[in-house]
């Protein structure tokens, strides 16, 4: 009997929906810094508009460039509460989705798309208020003839995605949190935060001097042990 996995990988454990809520309250950036500066894309995948923002599960999907089959076949597969990740290989001659494929993503209750290809009806997509994160725009459809994988690992903006790993997306971009790791990294998120906070009301009241700054130039060489600027 044969061990391989089919292209179309119909289900799989997701981030439980709670601890996607917990996990909404925070920032790209600040699972950026607790998760060791991983996991997150090329700036090449952006938001749509600014105000966009993601927090959801990874529903992933690999196409070739410029078809979008694949990415069909995953709307009549993904729950409430995912993301569509795709990786379209980074391609701007042609949008992989529009107005029609983000309509009926929304109306399923998908939290949001990223895409690492173009897409296309962006003032549409806008009033249509549902969160897009693509390379870009571009008018020319795809075609829907090739065979790709769903459900699969794949690569988008050069960040390894698996499904059901954790995406949370803002206008500053895009990271990737996998699935086990996700709860864990929930206390760090919370702690960096309040140190943030505390920071910031340290230099509105004059303190603008990191306080790491000193030692940091002396293990660099900059300055002298003892030395300040």
């Amino acid at each position: 009997m044969s061990n391989t996995q089919p292209d179309i990988i119909k289900d799989f454990p997701r981030v439980s929906a709670e601890v996607v809520n917990q996990a909404a309250l925070y920032q790209p950036a600040i699972f950026a810094d607790v998760a060791g500066r991983r996991g997150v894309m090329h700036g090449r995948v952006r938001a749509l508009r600014p105000n966009m923002t993601i927090a959801g599960t990874a529903f992933t999907v690999e196409v070739r460039p410029g078809d979008n089959l694949m990415i069909h076949a995953a709307l009549s597969l993904a729950k409430p509460g995912d993301v569509l990740v795709v990786d379209g290989k980074g391609d701007e001659t042609c949008a992989l989705m529009g107005a029609i494929m983000m309509n009926a993503a929304k109306k399923l209750g998908l939290a949001g798309v990223v895409l690492d290809a173009a897409c296309r009806d962006s003032l549409e997509i806008e009033e249509l208020g549902f969160p897009v994160f693509s390379v870009g725009t571009n008018p020319n459809g795809p075609t829907k003839q090739v065979g790709g994988r769903v459900g699969h690992p794949i690569s988008c903006g050069g960040v390894t995605v698996c499904a059901g790993d954790f995406i949370c997306a803002d206008a500053d971009g895009v990271v990737v949190v996998e699935r086990e790791k996700i709860e864990s990294l929930l206390p760090l998120a919370a702690h960096k935060v309040t140190a943030e906070a505390k920071r910031i009301a340290q230099i509105q009241q004059g303190d603008t001097a990191a306080p790491w700054l000193t030692a940091s130039l002396v293990t660099a060489g900059v300055l002298n042990e003892g030395e300040t600027l």
